[in-house]
């Protein structure tokens, strides 16, 4: 069996820095699945219109009252011939090694990674416009489970589960933050955006992955697969995200974090979603090690993103980031990288966009890393001629403190065929972009901090130009970061200035003593 075309792309003619208008074409229409829905009768005596009249017309469209949206989907399933499994990553064309999306298996024959990989020949059935159409028409829905950003492209994601088996919080639909005035005053460019993928349900764009994930573990349990919970190493944002959604499956979690590497916003997530927190006295790199381990000798499910699926649900943030512009391609994408499976699943969305003609370019991919914690950089900066793990050293940007990343293959894959790029950033740069970001108004976690200091490098060296559209992945909520701040801006980070701490400035309970400070405020402040 031949592998996907993913794995063995025609680059040359994906990245150009102005796309032709095309000809105007007559718009074809396409026949969605009708929603049959119940009608309530209004009162037949009165004809003039009022309030009540109108709300009772529109009960035309909604679901019967006794039945939920899940009952609903259930109704109204319909066949197709849309199918996935399991390939190992980047195998020989004539490689026919493959397994069912219902195997509980994370590593191909040979120890390689493993991808899934869909049917392109019935996708490609359907032309580019009809997807786009498709997607675009579920946005903003409470259907089930199309509401969510991930399962509204449910045909490119599990096509073969059931919607009934499918657990989701109706994440993703993230908001794509115009950065105007950082844009403007620090970098000089006019068409900046901020993708926010921390405004999740649990505050990061693991929530993406993990919706599938759990949703494919529903689907083994209910198949009595031996499976009897659901573990991951995580530096944060993986366990607050694994917790939550097995919780809401009532799927018992296990979690391994480092003893002393995350922040308590990020550990409070898993405890207070009832997962069992083992905190262990080691880093991520020993935490990992230990969970494959483990899901080696019991029947528990593998959820760091050694496992395939969840790329799967963070591929759609590049389909939406696509739908958000109106199907108009950016020009470079900006990832904060620790694992690293992160910048290819936005390879991937990207390029199954451009495969089934969505999009006649992908754009460049970027990765950024910070300098504590750099394997890729420095594999990188070697012309991809050697990696070497490293021992991660302490970061602010804790979820990415990863030394010895599962996905670097993939990663190098997908920088390799965008013609990408890899920056890093030290404690003080990123520090200080994400501080001057919040002062125009973003509240960023210190990952996104690490992409807009790749960002400024680029910017600066020219490579970047000021009209480029570009898109800076944000990662986590700032929330779940604000010890970082706040020892940033009481200037109590050695070995870092601080420049653009903003302090509180302790006054008297003085009238007069006030207004003197407040002249002096707005007497330097910008008019």
């Amino acid at each position: 069996m031949a592998s996907s075309a993913l794995f063995h792309p025609n680059t040359s003619s994906l990245f150009h820095k102005t796309k032709p208008k095309a000809a105007p074409q007559k718009p074809k229409l396409y026949s969605f699945p009708v929603i049959a829905c119940s009608s309530s009768s209004t009162d037949a005596g009165d004809s003039s219109p009022s309030l009540f009249s109108s709300l009772s017309h529109n009960h035309k469209n909604r679901r019967p009252a006794e039945e939920n949206i899940r009952d609903e989907a259930r109704r109204l399933a319909q066949s197709h011939n849309f199918s996935a499994k399991y390939v190992p990553f980047n195998a020989d064309p004539q490689s026919n090694e493959s397994y069912s999306l219902d195997e509980i298996v994370y590593r191909s024959r040979s120890g390689s990674l493993l991808d899934v990989q869909h049917d392109m020949e019935a996708l490609r059935k359907f032309d580019g416009n009809y997807w786009k159409s498709l997607f675009d028409s579920r946005i903003g829905k409470t259907t089930w489970p199309y509401g969510s950003g991930v399962w509204s492209k449910k045909e490119w994601v599990l096509p073969e589960i059931d919607s009934d088996d499918i657990v989701s919080a109706f994440e993703g639909n993230s908001n794509l933050f115009w950065a105007e005035r950082f844009g403007k005053q620090f970098l000089g460019m006019n068409d900046l955006w901020v993708k926010h993928c921390g405004i999740s349900h649990t505050g990061s764009f693991k929530d993406l992955g993990m919706t599938v994930l759990v949703s494919q573990v529903n689907r083994l349990r209910k198949m009595k697969r031996p499976v009897v919970g659901v573990g991951c190493a995580s530096t944060g944002d993986t366990s607050a995200a694994l917790s939550a959604y097995c919780a809401a499956a009532g799927i018992p979690s296990i979690v391994f974090l480092p003893a002393n590497k995350i922040s308590i916003a990020q550990l409070v997530q898993p405890i207070s979603n009832g997962a069992f927190v083992l905190s262990i006295d080691t880093d991520f790199d020993g935490c990992m090690q230990l969970i494959r381990e483990v899901t080696a000798e019991l029947p528990i499910y593998l959820a760091n993103s050694l496992n395939s699926l969840r790329l799967e649900g963070q591929k759609t943030a590049a389909v939406e980031i696509l739908q958000q512009f109106d199907w108009e391609v950016p020009d470079w994408i900006i990832v904060p990288g620790g694992n690293l499976g992160n910048i290819y699943a936005f390879y991937k969305g990207f390029k199954m966009c451009y495969d089934l003609g969505l999009v006649d370019r992908i754009p460049r991919l970027i990765c950024a890393q910070a300098a504590n914690a750099n394997p890729l950089y420095m594999y990188y900066k070697t012309k991809w001629q050697e990696f070497k793990p490293v021992k991660a050293n302490t970061t602010y940007a804790s979820a990415i403190q990863i030394g010895d990343p599962v996905s670097i293959d993939r990663a190098v894959f997908a920088l390799k065929n965008t013609n990408g790029i890899v920056e890093e950033a030290t404690e003080e740069e990123l520090m200080d972009a994400m501080a001057q970001a919040d002062s125009t108004g973003m509240f960023i976690c210190p990952h996104t901090g690490v992409a807009l200091t790749a960002l400024i490098k680029l910017r600066s060296s020219g490579v970047i130009g000021p009209t480029d559209r570009t898109v800076v992945v944000s990662t986590a909520h700032g929330l779940k970061f604000t010890q970082s701040k706040i020892d940033y801006h009481s200037n109590n980070i050695s070995d870092i200035a601080c420049r653009f701490a903003s302090p509180p400035l302790q006054v008297k309970a003085d009238f007069g003593t006030v207004m003197d400070v407040l002249r002096t405020y707005l007497e330097k402040a910008p008019k």
